[in-house]
């Protein structure tokens, strides 16, 4: 079928505070709110930001672990917010997700083997020879050995254990995977493996991710396109090397500049983001983000900003850095940022050689 293989309009939670008869309005939290993207098959879709900005909430949201409060998400044009209990059983094989604590993702009392195949068995029945090829298999393609197939997960290492979780999300032969920060959880040398397994899985497989971290560096090892988010809403969402290039939202400017770099005697471009996070109960008027930005005007205190199209192929959401011309209702860029040198990463020996943050 032609076109994206996930595609998300203005995908929107909110979840109220309580609730009483004597109460006329109900103050709400607003998770997520107009979030918009596309996914292609076998590209990695990033997403970024701060805690508590709502990257969970949409994996949840994309899971349909959560009804969204408005909004669609469409699998080849199905819309899965809509699925109906039986119709959104058959779909769940489509999308799995890895998630991010390798141990307690995992049952405790089920062997390796029972791990990869109890996601199949709730499908169809497999023999015991099917399942211990099945189970064989998969444990290969994440690079370990079928002999660990009758391993417990507590006699397993970390980077062990989320290869496992790998396998389990690979079972059903999934189109797309979540990875809600699938390798944080990991010592630094572990992370690069379990990235590098990820690219693989994805040259030899086709399969699309979506991966939310709060580490830039990891972001920009894996993916190709990235969104950052801020207050439950997208503010840049970029192709990954325009963006660590040349990031244009003051936001992700700051981001990117609080990444640590294996350079100390690195001067610093852009000063990195201060002031907490505002409350989404109760978010700033006009753009969210204007307590915290350097370069905020009047406008911004009062007109939430568009998110603008961009010459290089981004979206960008900004009235001082992507304004709309009212003649031309083109965008305006100005006052960009040099590149800012990032982590490296050194995918021969699989050896992160950067500063882990």
């Amino acid at each position: 079928m032609s076109g994206p293989l996930l595609k998300v309009e203005s995908l929107t939670k909110h979840y109220p505070l309580g609730a009483g008869l004597l109460k006329k309005t109900i103050p709400v939290v607003r998770a997520v709110e107009d979030v918009s993207f596309s996914v292609e098959a076998g590209e990695t879709l990033c997403i970024v930001g701060e805690s508590g900005c709502g990257k969970s909430t949409v994996a949840r949201l994309l899971m349909r672990l959560t009804d969204p409060t408005a909004g669609r998400v469409l699998i080849d044009g199905a819309d899965v917010a809509g699925l109906r209990k039986h119709e959104l059983r058959a779909w769940r094989r489509r999308m799995q997700m890895v998630f991010q604590d390798p141990y307690s993702s995992l049952n405790p009392r089920l062997t390796a083997g029972q791990i990869i195949t109890e996601p199949v068995e709730n499908f169809e029945r497999l023999s015991r020879k099917q399942r211990n090829a099945l189970a064989a298999d998969l444990l290969q393609k994440v690079g370990m050995s079928p002999e660990m197939m009758n391993r417990l997960p507590s006699e397993l290492s970390g980077g062990q254990r989320q290869r496992l979780g790998i396998a389990r999300a690979l079972s059903l032969n999934p189109s797309l995977i979540i990875a809600d920060e699938a390798v944080s959880a990991l010592d630094v040398s572990v992370q690069a493996q379990i990235l590098n397994l990820l690219l693989d899985l994805q040259q030899r497989m086709g399969i699309a991710f979506i991966f939310i971290s709060h580490d830039l560096g990891v972001v920009e090892h894996i993916g190709h396109h990235v969104a950052v988010m801020y207050l439950g809403r997208i503010v840049e969402l970029a192709p990954c090397e325009a963006l660590f290039a040349r990031p244009v939202h003051p936001y992700t400017e700051a981001l990117i500049a609080a990444a640590p770099v294996p350079d100390p005697t690195r001067v610093r471009q852009t000063a990195p983001v201060e002031g907490e996070v505002p409350s989404p109960v109760n978010p700033p008027s006009g753009c969210a983000f204007h307590p915290r930005c350097p370069l905020a005007i009047e406008r911004c205190q009062r007109e939430l900003p568009p998110l603008v199209p961009m010459a290089d192929g981004r979206v960008v959401a900004c009235h001082v850095r992507a304004p709309v011309s009212e003649a031309s209702k083109q965008p305006i860029v100005a006052g960009i940022s040099q590149p800012v040198a990032l982590r490296q990463w050194n995918l021969h020996n699989q050896l992160f050689v950067g500063i882990h943050g």
